[in-house]
């Protein structure tokens, strides 16, 4: 299926934010625009995956739908979206998979759009009987979502949620522009601005976990999925383009975690490591109650993890994303406090996450 690109002329004089992989997540969103001063003078660019993951895809279309009612408002096609596409498109459509994914998968827009209109669903519904009684019931939303195109293509930048296949724009597949994972290091250099999603940032870093963008000035690519809904520690990141045409960016980003003074100096690790998604396979060399201690599989690697982030109660098992990355901190840095242990504190540092042991002041203590 060829992809659908969108010709956009982005107004002179207008601040750009970018944002991708909002995952349903509404209060994220509601939290970066009102951070970012988002108002009428700007221009918003969803970079993908608006849907999908978290708990709020209904509220969150409509939100969007919402404010691109009195504000400007474009939205690119991720894969997380496509999903609806799929039951609208003859030689797609695949009842089984459908029928699988909205009985096992808890947080989709079809269980939303169901629970809202007391529709029943069932391991043995009929997907294309829901599918027709979903879309007179939710014609605004569907007509969105099939509006939105895989590509925008601006002039001086494109925004695609995974990223450019090969070849010219007549011959992109739309899936590859949706879900092209691992985009920066498997693409060429653009003589304009890419400006992508899909792949959390994290995933491009092996020994600290960074949820910032990623500006590749050689390549002409910025991807900003931040991991929100995905990553215990992620953010929702807005790419700031001051103007059309402008490579001059800056990234404002939100998460909800408490923050803290720091008040003791640490010194960064000499050592450390990220075992994250795709690579996240240990052995258990020892249970404890709040910590494990487990090898990576692949690497080697020894580190003390969460328990409640181990998953199976075998020798050998999964983790949640996790490090034992260490960042340098000074008294009177503010941190973000994304978990406490007896061992010290889970902190986010400029995007940075790692592992605090000394003394914080909570803000809004005495």
């Amino acid at each position: 299926m060829k992809a659908r690109v969108k010709r956009l002329c982005l107004p002179l004089g207008k601040r750009i934010l970018a944002v991708s992989d909002i995952h349903g997540n509404l209060p994220y969103l509601k939290g970066l625009l009102e951070k970012t001063r988002f108002g009428r003078d700007d221009v918003l660019v969803i970079v993908g995956d608006l849907l999908e993951k978290g708990p709020q895809s209904l509220d969150t279309l409509r939100f969007v739908m919402e404010l691109s009612r009195t504000h400007e408002v474009h939205a690119v096609c991720g894969n997380c979206d496509w999903w609806f596409q799929i039951l609208y498109t003859p030689e797609l459509i695949n009842t089984q998979h459908s029928l699988w994914y909205i009985n096992n998968k808890p947080h989709n827009l079809a269980r939303q759009m169901c629970a809202e209109i007391g529709y029943e669903i069932s391991d043995e519904m009929d997907v294309v009987h829901m599918r027709d009684t979903l879309s007179a019931a939710f014609p605004a939303e569907f007509e969105f979502l099939r509006a939105m195109p895989e590509v925008i293509d601006a002039g001086d930048c494109v925004f695609v949620h995974g990223g450019l296949p090969a070849g010219s724009p007549e011959d992109w597949d739309a899936w590859q522009c949706m879900k092209f994972d691992n985009f920066i290091n498997r693409a060429p250099r653009f003589d304009r601005w890419v400006i992508c999603g899909h792949w959390p940032v994290m995933l491009y870093h092996d020994s600290v976990v960074c949820a910032n963008p990623i500006i590749d000035r050689e390549k002409r690519i910025v991807s900003i999925d931040g991991g929100c809904v995905l990553k215990d520690d992620g953010q929702l990141n807005a790419l700031v383009i001051p103007d059309a045409g402008s490579g001059d960016f800056s990234c404002i980003a939100y998460d909800p975690f408490p923050t803290a003074e720091v008040l003791d100096a640490q010194s960064a690790s000499e050592k450390s490591w990220y075992i994250r998604w795709g690579d996240a396979k240990v052995r258990v060399l020892e249970r404890g109650e709040e910590f494990c201690r487990c090898r990576h599989l692949r690497t080697g690697y020894e580190m003390d993890i969460l328990t409640k982030y181990v998953y199976g109660d075998g020798p050998e098992a999964e983790v949640n994303d996790c490090t034992d990355y260490e960042p340098p901190l000074r008294p009177g840095d503010t941190v973000s406090v994304v978990e406490s242990s007896s061992r010290g504190y889970l902190i986010k540092h400029g995007g940075v996450s790692g592992w605090y042991r000394g003394r914080l002041k909570m803000n809004g203590q005495t």
